[in-house]
């Protein structure tokens, strides 16, 4: 079993560890206020109440030998910010393999990374940019980023395509996304097992029913010009 130190228990703290210990993961939660360990003490395997930037008391709990931390400590004071920064610096030295550091902002993303974050962590800026896309393009139900500005997407077939072959959606070339894997709803005559209602291959002259489920890919833009209805 992975174990995880979630150190700094606010919002975004306190949903991570809860998170990642109902996917059966041993989770350290560290916070220096006792009322935010107290909070979260039955949900998690340990809670403990300590400073993250004395590295002698961080050993002391083993987060040394974690294969994961996480540092979330508040950034809207220069201390907070500060906090963060001893917390990486300390993780980094006592050999964590895995660090990932929140950042409010890109110049402290910055920081983080130069310091030796593994990966840095925005969560305003990446909600902010998933709502985004949901509001431009409300027919993605859900996308996978594969790269910068590309995604596997998730839609539901519309209105428009019922009935038609794969040859007359032409996804391609009006597009330029590429249909993956066909879902269908289950809802046309005719009786299918669940394997026969995935085709991962889809062909030219199989047949789209509205409400299907299709994995498409491509850009980010050309995936929001698939039609809604």
């Amino acid at each position: 079993m992975r174990r995880f130190a979630v150190i700094g228990l606010g919002r975004f703290g306190q949903k991570l560890a809860i998170a990642l210990a109902m996917s059966g993961a041993e989770v350290v939660a560290i916070d220096r206020q006792r009322e935010q360990v107290d909070l979260i003490r039955d949900q998690v395997a340990h809670a403990v109440r300590l400073d993250s930037t004395d590295m002698e008391a961080m050993r002391s709990q083993g987060i040394d030998k974690v294969d994961v931390a996480t540092v979330g400590i508040g950034q809207g004071t220069a201390q907070g910010f500060e906090a963060g920064v001893l917390t990486v610096v300390n993780l980094r030295q006592m050999g964590v393999p895995q660090i990932y550091a929140r950042a409010e902002s890109l110049t402290a993303g910055e920081v983080f990374s130069k310091i030796g974050a593994t990966e840095v962590i925005y969560p305003e800026i990446e909600s902010a940019q998933r709502w985004a896309y949901r509001l431009i393009a409300p027919q993605i139900d859900e996308k996978i980023d594969v790269a910068p500005g590309y995604s596997l997407a998730r839609i539901e077939a519309p209105a428009s395509f019922d009935g038609r072959t794969v040859m007359d959606l032409q996804l391609r070339q009006k597009y330029n996304v590429n249909l993956v894997l066909i879902k269908h709803n289950g809802q046309a005559s005719g009786r299918r097992t669940e394997r026969d209602s995935i085709i991962n291959v889809p062909a030219p002259d199989t047949v789209v029913q509205e409400g299907d489920i299709l994995m498409v890919a491509g850009s980010d833009a050309d995936l929001a010009r698939l039609p809604q209805e």
